[in-house]
């Protein structure tokens, strides 16, 4: 059996998990959209005209809103109530320290690269990940409204296509669910394959592969439309593309989501953190290493998520240890397959945290300094990008926004700034937001 399944989010301070409504991904209801892939990119060929999608982005998602301060910025000369209450690892970079609970990833600094002005002064759960999500500011998702403008993975879906042409790996891929990471005004073609939550009802190719003497039987299961099988399992009379996809899917495709292919040391070595981002982390390599474009996953760990308003030492040391392992081990992983250069791992979330401890030991929402850091995709690493106040609250140096990251990750992905899309009222409307430019110590 062909089963993609994944893991439920926590619930933020609100008593709300990020929503899954956009559910319908590369294999979604209008078909398996390769064959149409397939033959757009034929005809690219033909008029030598080429796509560039060799690079990837692996997108984590720290839900709730991940403290800025213990994480990458854990200011040991502020005031007790302001420094990092988890102290701070010395990294193999000098002058480039991590918060105290990753020591394991310091040992990778030279590969990574802090962004400790990172900013955009949303710090609502809705609004913050809009617009860390799109790079658009959107207030009114505190109120429980739609997204207004498409993901970054969405967007590569538009630009790439639904499928690598080599291995029919979707573009765009989700191991669980979070909010304003769909398409838009793109479409619901260009949602993300998602491998979990409605996953099960809606993306599962529930059939026994070793009986499947019929191509056109795992279409009509896919695509959820009845078509007449033929009875001597003939495919003759397919279209070309047709059948190319329908190798892709039966072939490449799905041995990426295998991990039972990997060496079982290798997945021993990754879920030794004692959570299943192990797993999640080995997927995204995987995926990406057969053509995925952008990966997405929520990691949390502790009873508030990253939402730690309260007894943050605690609930810090619950979740830093499992990230800072599943990091160094994909770092390490990409590094020895020598995919450093093709992907780009982002780790951030909604916004920071409060740079004042509370009266119960946490921190609040804080908008102004926001979590970031990156790694590898042929971005410049090894280093500390911009700098926040003394006291953790602002950036000091030049602010770095959502469109900043957006025009960089666009960088990595070959997709041209330029690049506009008709909305559903029939406007061509610029995907990068104006004045988005690729942080310039990157590139």
């Amino acid at each position: 059996m062909l089963n993609l399944f994944g893991s439920v989010s926590p619930r933020d301070c609100e008593g709300t998990s990020r929503r899954d409504f956009l559910r319908v991904g590369a294999l979604g209801m209008t078909g398996l959209g390769l064959p149409s892939l397939l033959r757009q990119r034929a005809q690219a060929a033909a008029e030598g005209r080429a796509t560039t999608d060799d690079t990837s982005v692996v997108w984590i998602w720290l839900g709730g809103g991940a403290t800025h301060i213990e994480t990458f910025d854990p200011k040991m000369e502020a005031p007790v109530e302001f420094r990092s209450c988890v102290g701070e690892a010395k990294s193999n970079v000098p002058g480039m320290e991590f918060g105290g609970l990753f020591p394991k990833m310091a040992q990778f600094a030279d590969r990574m690269a802090l962004v400790r002005s990172f900013t955009h002064g949303n710090s609502g759960h809705g609004g913050g990940t809009h617009y860390v999500m799109t790079g658009y500011d959107h207030p009114p998702a505190d109120l429980g409204l739609a997204p207004i403008k498409p993901s970054f993975g969405s967007i590569a879906a538009r630009v790439r296509g639904n499928n690598h042409l080599a291995s029919g790996v979707p573009t765009y891929v989700r191991l669980n669910g979070l909010y304003a990471d769909g398409p838009n005004f793109l479409g619901t073609a260009y949602s993300p394959f998602d491998v979990g939550g409605e996953a099960r009802n809606n993306m599962n190719v529930s059939v026994d592969l070793s009986r499947l003497g019929d191509r056109r039987g795992l279409l009509g299961q896919v695509d959820r439309i009845s078509r007449k099988v033929d009875r001597g399992g003939q495919i003759a009379g397919l279209d070309q593309f047709e059948t190319q996809a329908f190798d892709l899917i039966l072939g490449r495709a799905k041995e990426a989501f295998d991990l039972t292919r990997e060496d079982p040391r290798l997945r021993d070595k990754y879920n030794a953190g004692g959570t299943n981002l192990g797993d999640q982390m080995l997927l995204a390599r995987r995926l990406c290493e057969a053509g995925c474009g952008f990966v997405t996953l929520n990691y949390a760990n502790s009873y508030q998520g990253w939402d730690m308003h309260e007894k943050i030492e605690m609930q810090l040391k619950t979740a830093c240890p499992p990230l800072d392992h599943a990091v160094a081990t994909f770092l390490e992983d990409v590094g020895q397959r020598g995919l450093s250069e093709k992907i780009l791992l982002v780790i951030t979330g909604e916004f920071g945290r409060t740079p004042r401890i509370n009266g119960v030991a946490g921190r609040d929402h804080w908008g102004p300094l926001c979590t970031l850091a990156l790694a590898g995709g042929g971005l410049k690493m090894g280093q500390v990008v911009g700098e926040s106040t003394s006291k953790a609250e602002l950036p000091k140096s030049t602010p770095i926004y959502p469109r900043d990251l957006m025009a960089t990750i666009f960088h990595v992905l070959g997709i041209d700034r330029a690049s506009q899309f008709v909305d559903l009222s029939g406007r061509p409307q610029y995907l990068l937001p104006d004045g988005a430019a690729p942080i310039r110590e990157l590139v």
